[in-house]
């Protein structure tokens, strides 16, 4: 199983300069990703958002950064926000950031967690799911064809016109991106695509379901099994203690949270709910390595997920805080998780 992490860059929403803080959010996002390429993580993801509150717009040009900086960590969106970009535009930027990182790019292409892109560049609302379904429908057709014929209702059609530079990887790794919708997990086994979950409350087992949903939309459609692939995105935090890990990063994801929660008519979250949901089953890894490591295995047990993304870096969490948290990660985590999970692979073998 691939460990990473993915984050959506966040800063002060009311900051007074915000350029001088966006500079070093920046530089610190840069020196995190560098890290984790250093401790060997195998993923990092980057979110694309346009509020005051997140300074990642525009991923692919920060993902190309830190490319030349790193050597062998995958560099993913998470998420493009395909409905309200044009697809052409995305693989163009994808393809071209596969070739600085000598093969390591990746999409991850959802509909977003909110909506402010869709205005923003004049498209409207009530398209929601048809343009997320025609742009995904015109990615493919990018990705598989040098050449592209393309013909939908909310974009122009393409004739005949060849798309560049082709990226190293053939194909470009694309993975759909879904919360909790079981719409969205049929629609990415039906197409083949790897699928990546984000689970940011409740209890996690009860999303298990919706990859048993995936994997039988794509045996309906006849896909091959062996190509299909699930990720798991959530919460969580690694300090040195779970009381340290706790107390660090309750403020700063609660206030998020809260200010999220706001906006969409969510209840305040509190240090009770907090604390219950990092307990055995809930939806935040949180804790010392050990613990999180093992709560990183007993998920695998139920997901049978192929890979595991955490959101460390959320909200106002200190640099050198999230720094510590990528070095346990990668040094003290990553090393229990592999081996819990080698040798179950390795015992499943013996025993077949």
């Amino acid at each position: 199983m691939e460990l990473g992490l993915y984050t959506f860059a966040d800063v002060n929403p009311n900051a007074s300069r915000k350029g001088v803080e966006a500079a070093e959010r920046i530089r610190h996002l840069i020196e995190e990703i560098e890290l984790a390429d250093q401790v060997g993580l195998d993923v990092f993801g980057l979110g694309e958002h346009h509020r005051p509150d997140y300074v990642a717009s525009a991923p692919v040009v920060a993902l190309a950064a830190a490319a030349t900086k790193t050597k062998t960590i995958r560099l993913t969106s998470a998420v493009t926000v395909l409905s309200s970009d044009d697809p052409v535009r995305v693989f163009q930027q994808f393809a071209t950031l596969d070739l600085i990182s000598n093969g390591r790019a990746e999409i991850m292409a959802g509909r977003g967690s909110f909506i402010e892109s869709f205005p923003l560049f004049g498209y409207n609302l009530e398209d929601y799911d048809q343009l997320f379904e025609e742009k995904l429908d015109l990615l493919l057709a990018l990705r598989d064809n040098e050449v592209v014929d393309w013909k939908g209702e909310l974009r122009a059609p393409i004739h005949g016109r060849g798309v560049y530079p082709r990226p190293l990887q053939d194909p470009l790794p694309l993975w759909i991106a879904v919360g909790g919708t079981p719409q969205s997990a049929a629609r990415a086994g039906a197409l083949g695509l790897p699928v990546a979950l984000a689970i940011i409350g409740g209890e996690y087992p009860r999303f298990a379901p919706l990859f048993d949903l995936y994997r039988e939309a794509a045996r309906r459609a006849g896909q091959d099994a062996t190509k299909l692939k699930t990720s798991i995105n959530v919460h969580g935090f690694i300090a040195d203690t779970t009381e340290a890990a706790a107390d660090q990063f309750y403020g700063p994801q609660a206030e998020v949270m809260n200010r999220i929660g706001r906006e969409r008519g969510w209840g305040p979250t509190s240090r009770a709910h907090f604390d219950m949901s990092r307990g055995p089953t809930g939806n935040l890894f949180l804790g010392d390595p050990e613990l999180v490591a093992e709560k990183i295995i007993a998920a695998h047990k139920v997901f049978r997920n192929d890979r595991f993304l955490l959101q460390m870096a959320i909200g106002q969490m200190p640099h050198d805080q999230i720094m510590r948290g990528i070095e346990l990660y990668g040094t003290k985590v990553a090393p229990i998780v592999r081996k819990a999970l080698t040798g179950a692979s390795e015992d499943a073998k013996s025993t077949a």
